[in-house]
């Protein structure tokens, strides 16, 4: 059989799916779609992997798609080889089954029949309790790809597929969560939120909350002295207060700015949090103090001090207590452990780093500020 032969059939066989999906696709249109690409990447996966196809079918493929089919959209060939990733790093979870009744099943079959059945796998929900299968239709094909290409336990696939689902990311979003590696830092810093927050549940979202490190890479380190902790720590709440949308999109979705330097007056004296956020998620102010060494178990005190002033005098009535997190530059996680223990408003500790903290490696792959000043 010629190479042309091949892909003519190839062609027909997918146009064929293509048609047959768009003609279902108005009552299930995300499952349909997720269910058309898992089967054309297991059609192109079962031709191009054993070596069935010459090298460049799958651009001819695409090239003639394009022109049987005019103002087709997602097939370029990029795409397709998507659609032969997501089957081949799903397809040993997945269940896979024929959607039609007329699925044959006699032991030979002609090459065409055996492509025609290929086509008509639907992917299906599979019997392991973690998955969750609504989330799994619930985001698309793109969200689908950038979490394969990025995260490559299934532990941690399914905790992204699970926080797009239900915190409505878009790609860009998942893609910023992924690339910080919001996965393996999520519930880690050192805190004592299941002893202070009564409710299990809650207690487990404001775990997930929080990161145990932040990258602030906008905070210039070169304006720091290391002799004034005070102006240290002016600078860098300046340069958070500067980058607020930022900042938020590194500390996490559900997040409101409320202020800086927040003012609360308790028996004439009068206290100042660095920064002051509401979380919607977790429906709590949260009292961010901001210091530019080391953790110290004094910082403790000062922080249980403002939250308790918040949840007297700012919390609403409907409002969950305050929590506080305490913003770093380096911590014993084993000291703050133990120093963080006895107290009984809900806090933690979490530290932050900069471009310059980065490895070498790394820092040599960032764009030069003065070369993006030019640009802008």
């Amino acid at each position: 059989m010629s190479d042309l032969h091949t892909y003519a059939e190839a062609v027909r066989v997918i146009k064929e799916a293509i048609l047959r999906s768009q003609y279902r696709a108005a009552s299930s249109a995300n499952k349909e779609q997720l269910s058309l690409y898992y089967s054309i990447g297991c059609y192109v996966s079962k031709n191009s992997r054993d070596g069935f196809w010459g090298k460049g079918a799958i651009e001819t493929i695409s090239r003639q798609l394009q022109k049987e089919l005019p103002g087709l959209r997602g097939f370029s060939s990029t795409n397709i080889k998507n659609m032969r990733s997501f089957y081949e790093e799903w397809s040993h979870i997945v269940d896979r089954r024929p959607m039609a009744d007329e699925y044959k099943t006699q032991a030979v079959v002609s090459d065409s029949e055996l492509n025609e059945q290929m086509l008509l796998m639907e992917i299906r929900q599979p019997s392991a309790d973690e998955f969750n299968w609504s989330d799994f239709v619930a985001i698309g094909f793109s969200h689908h790809i950038e979490i394969i290409t990025k995260a490559k336990s299934l532990e941690a696939r399914l905790f992204y597929i699970h926080e797009s689902a239900t915190r409505f990311w878009n790609k860009y979003t998942l893609r910023d969560y992924l690339k910080a590696d919001l996965y393996n830092h999520r519930g880690t810093l050192p805190n004592n939120f299941t002893t202070t927050i009564p409710n299990a549940k809650q207690a487990l979202k404001a775990v997930n909350t929080f990161r145990d490190e932040y990258l602030l890479d906008f905070i210039n380190i070169e304006e720091l002295d290391a002799q004034d902790e005070d102006l240290n720590e002016r600078v860098i709440e300046k340069a958070i207060v500067d980058n607020v949308k930022r900042f938020i999109m590194t500390f996490g979705q559900d997040f409101i700015f409320v202020g800086s330097q927040y003012r609360v007056e308790v028996s004439g004296e009068e206290m100042f949090v660095d920064l002051l956020f509401f979380n919607r998620e977790l429906n709590s102010l949260v009292a961010v103090e901001l210091k530019s060494g080391k953790f110290r178990s004094s910082y403790l005190g000062q922080l249980s001090t403002y939250l308790s002033a918040l949840d007297t005098y700012v919390k609403k009535p409907h409002e969950n207590p305050a929590i506080g997190i305490i913003l770093c530059r380096d911590m014993n996680q084993s000291f703050v452990e133990f120093a963080i223990r006895d107290y009984d408003k809900p806090m933690g500790v979490a530290t932050y780093s900069a471009s310059k903290d980065m490895p070498e490696r790394f820092r040599n792959a960032l764009p030069d500020i003065e070369d993006l000043k030019k640009l802008i």
